[in-house]
């Protein structure tokens, strides 16, 4: 056979003809015709499995040939994003991260209220928020998350529920987490939601929970009960389990109101009558708007119970002071009709909502802020609906209401200090306070009216200049009497702002709607607006001075948003 017959490409034929020549290194098998024509047999060049089980062979998770089974990794370094997170303690808390930028000195005094302590670290980013103090009501085994998240929803829940601005609210529920280890947490308040979201480290999936706010009530010594829950609870040297939390919580929710319905209907009637005093009304003045507000509020109660909303409430309850009023006026009665039915507002006028919607406002919450004084525009709006038309129907009669017959209320000062000291009294029996706060309310709402008078009648400044400065003195003192009992300033304020409310203006400019001069009445409505948000701006800058000039601390280094200049 030639050379080039040799290199020729031989047919599968003489291919297992001829069985191939075994190569260097490797063995010729045994059988070497079966072994190539076989279908089964190993190729050239591969060694033999090795001899084992069929599953074992074929298994989905057998770890393939050649590679070496992986060892436990290397222990990384706390704080890594590849190491496993461990289990938090409160007593072993890890080193707080230190940001590029540095930790800003913060000093959180322990003799300073709760509520300044939390601002502050809410104030604060996550990562620059200083290490959580050492706590002792927290077993070695950590906090149980979720029951601290309800825990904290539920106390929001009520504080939003009593009035409480969401600064102060959000300021709570961090200061609850905060006590039980959860340091991570951020809570968020609008008017009718609050959530939290705590996560116990970079690298673990946070918790969030979040509570819906239904009802609302107003029942200021509940909400002075929270207060007190919450600042045991924050307390380093107070053993608050969550037990005893959670059973302090439901007594708070089952106590009763201090103060039954018929101390409620008389409050309501002799703030009615105290405010027709303080515009220039006798003793029939004062019994006839006694009378229609509580007339009004019987109605109103009613109304409630068969589930009306509270708009037809206030509209219901703004009619029966202005149906006196008019009736009198036909009557022919030698009285001030006017003073019975701006009287009969001041009862009706929703000065804790609009205290509470400007503050929300002020601190930077203006979701809340928007929803409070979209709430106070509806009750605004029932109760000139109410009254414009009672005075529509009074004008058709032929009833002659004067409103000059309302003015000279400078006449007897110490008699209109005695009335703004009464109505303050009731303003706060209707709020639900404490027996021990209602004294100092008293005291607060006839300095609040000294103020004014003072400037508007013996000054002749503008009404809306003495309206604020009075409503600040109102808010310094509330705060400084709030922080003298470690409480909400509330419970101080709102009530002493009642002699402060814009009744008569705003029964001015609904009488002349209803007598057709509308120019007029816009006039007194948008007096009525300035009065009331002089009174909530005075009682919120009152606040601030207090912390201000207070040795406080932490609220002397306390963050405020910065100008966006249009951005």
């Amino acid at each position: 056979m030639t050379d080039a017959e040799d290199r020729k490409p031989q047919s599968d034929e003489a291919r297992s003809t001829y069985p191939p020549l075994p190569r260097a290194g490797i063995a010729a098998p045994a059988d070497s015709e079966s072994s190539t024509t076989s279908e089964f047999a190993v190729p050239e060049g591969l060694a033999p499995p090795r001899a084992g089980s069929e599953s074992e062979a074929t298994s989905e998770f057998a770890i393939p040939e050649g590679l070496d089974v992986p060892g436990p990794p290397a222990a990384e370094p706390e704080g890594s994003a590849f190491s496993p997170p461990s289990t938090y303690s409160a007593r072993n808390a890890p080193p707080a991260f230190t940001p590029a930028s540095g930790v800003p000195v913060v000093s959180l005094t322990k003799d300073v209220p709760w509520q300044d302590r939390m601002r502050t670290m809410l104030r604060l980013p996550v990562a620059e928020r200083p290490a959580p103090e050492r706590v002792q009501k927290v077993e070695d085994e950590g906090p149980a998350v979720p029951r601290v998240l309800d825990l904290t929803l539920r106390i929001g829940e009520l504080l939003l529920a009593g009035g409480e601005g969401a600064e102060d609210v959000e300021a709570a529920m961090f200061a609850v987490c905060r006590s039980y280890g959860l340091d991570r947490c951020e809570p968020n308040v609008t008017f009718t939601l609050l959530s939290i979201s705590y996560q116990p480290s970079l690298v673990d999936d946070p918790v969030t929970a979040s509570r819906t706010v239904r009802r609302r009530g107003t029942d200021y010594t509940r909400l002075a009960a929270v207060f007190r829950l919450v600042d045991d609870i924050s307390d380093d040297e107070t053993q608050v389990s969550l037990e005893e939390a959670y059973r302090r919580l439901a007594e708070i929710r089952r106590n009763r109101h201090p103060y039954p319905g018929w101390a409620l209907t008389t409050a309501s009637g002799l703030l009615a009558g105290a405010a027709s005093v303080l515009v220039g009304g006798d003793v029939v003045v004062f019994v006839a708007a006694m009378l229609g507000a509580m007339l009004g509020d019987r109605l109103a109660w009613l109304c409630a119970g068969r589930g009306l909303p509270e708009f037809y409430q206030f509209t219901v309850a703004a009619m029966p002071p202005a149906a006196i009023g008019v009736a009198l006026t036909l009557a022919h009665v030698e009285m001030k009709a006017s003073a019975v039915i701006t009287g009969g507002l001041f009862a009706l006028l929703p000065g804790r909502a609009l205290v509470a919607a400007v503050q929300d406002g002020l601190t930077g919450f203006y979701i809340t802020a928007s929803a409070r004084l979209l709430e106070v525009v509806y009750f605004v709006v029932g109760i000139v609906a109410g009254v414009l038309v009672v005075l529509y129907f009074g004008v058709q009669l032929g009833a002659k209401l004067n409103p000059d017959a309302a003015l000279g209320s400078a006449d007897e000062p110490l008699v209109q200090i005695g009335a703004s000291m009464l109505l303050s009294l009731t303003f706060a029996v209707l709020l639900q306070q404490e027996r021990s706060t209602v004294v100092w309310v008293t005291l607060n709402g006839g300095v609040a009216w000294v103020v004014y008078g003072a400037m508007h009648d013996a000054g002749n400044i503008s009404p809306v200049a003495s309206t604020a400065v009075a409503a600040g003195v109102v808010g310094l003192f509330g705060q400084l009497l709030s922080r003298y009992r470690f409480a909400s300033a509330l419970p101080f304020t709102t009530a002493a702002i009642g002699p402060l409310l814009p009744g008569s203006a705003t029964y001015f400019g609904l009488l002349a709607l209803a007598q057709n001069e509308v120019d007029t009445g816009l006039v007194f409505l948008t007096q009525a607006v300035a009065l009331a948000m002089a009174i909530a701006i005075g009682v919120n800058l009152g606040s601030e001075i207090s912390r201000m000039f207070l040795r406080i601390g932490s609220a002397e280094k306390r963050r405020a948003a910065k100008r966006t200049r249009g951005f």
